[in-house]
C-alpha cells in the first residue's frame, strides 16, 4: 500500500502521495493507491502514465474529479520473476489534469485533452517508485504450558473438557444424520409404492376398456382373453407384494 508523504497542492489537483511504495516480492501481484482531490469548483479531467505500461495496471487511468470530490486511483504492479538490482525501480508516473466542461462524463475524456494543441493548460505531477521489503509475518505464540490447562493433543483426541464437549456434539449429530438418511429412504420407498399402484391402476382402466371393446365386438369374453387378464393379474400382484 502506498505510504502517505507529502502532497502537493497543485492548482489543478493535489495528489497523495508522491511517491508509490511497493511492498516487493517475486511472483505475487502488489498494489498501492494514490488519492487525487479536487479543492476547487470546477470539474478536472485526469490522466495517469507510466514509463513502464506493460509492468503497470492503472483504474482508472483516466477520469474525472468532481469539484470539491476526490477519486482514489489503484496501481498495481504485476507479478515480477526476478529481483530487480539493489531493490531500485527507476519507473515513474506522470498525473496530468486539466479543467474540463462542467458536468462532463468519463467517456467523454479524450487523450487529446492533454496535448499542448488543445490549448487546454495541462497540469503535470511526476510520481516516483519505491519498493520496500514486505511486512514480516508475526512469532508464533507458543502453546501454554501450565497445569491444568488442556493440551492440544487432548482436546484433539477428546480428553479433557474441550475433547469431551466434542464427543457430546458429535453423539446427537450422529443421529440426527442417521434419522435424516432414514426419512430421505422412507420417502423414496413411498414415492416408488404410490408410482407402482397408480401404474396398477391405469393398467386396470385399459383392461377394462379392452374388455368393453371385445364385449361389444363379439358380443363376450373369450377364453383365450380371461387367461391373458388373469396372468396380468397374478404378475401385478406379485409386484406389489414385492
Amino acid at each position: 500500500m502506498a505510504s502517505p508523504g507529502p502532497a502537493p497542492a497543485g492548482e489543478l489537483l493535489r495528489i497523495d502521495p508522491i511517491e508509490l511504495r511497493f511492498p516487493f516480492e517475486l511472483k505475487k501481484q502488489i498494489s498501492c493507491s494514490m488519492q487525487l482531490s479536487n479543492l476547487s469548483d470546477d470539474y478536472i479531467a485526469f490522466k495517469v502514465k507510466t514509463t513502464s505500461p506493460k509492468k503497470y495496471s492503472v483504474r482508472p487511468n483516466t477520469g474525472v474529479v468532481l469539484p470539491r470530490s476526490t477519486c482514489d486511483v489503484v496501481v498495481t504492479m504485476q507479478a515480477q520473476r526476478e529481483n530487480p538490482p539493489d531493490m531500485q525501480c527507476k519507473d515513474k508516473f506522470l498525473v496530468q489534469s486539466v479543467i474540463a466542461p462542467s458536468g462532463i462524463n468519463v467517456k467523454d475524456v479524450t487523450g487529446e485533452m492533454f496535448t499542448k494543441e488543445s490549448g487546454n493548460k495541462v497540469e503535470e505531477v511526476k510520481l516516483r517508485v519505491t519498493y520496500v521489503s514486505p511486512p514480516q509475518p508475526p512469532s508464533p505464540v507458543p502453546e501454554e504450558s501450565e497445569e491444568g490447562s488442556p493440551s492440544r493433543g487432548e482436546s484433539e483426541n477428546g480428553d479433557g473438557p474441550a475433547g469431551g464437549f466434542t464427543r457430546a456434539l458429535r453423539e446427537r449429530i450422529e443421529p440426527q444424520e442417521k434419522s435424516l438418511e432414514a426419512g430421505a429412504l422412507i420417502s423414496k420407498l413411498t414415492e416408488e409404492k404410490n408410482s407402482a399402484i397408480q401404474q396398477n391402476h391405469k393398467i386396470r382402466q385399459e383392461l377394462d376398456m379392452m374388455r368393453r371393446e371385445v364385449s361389444k365386438r363379439r358380443g363376450g369374453f373369450s377364453f383365450v382373453i380371461v387367461i391373458i387378464v388373469a396372468l396380468i393379474g397374478i404378475f401385478l400382484g406379485y409386484m406389489m407384494k414385492s
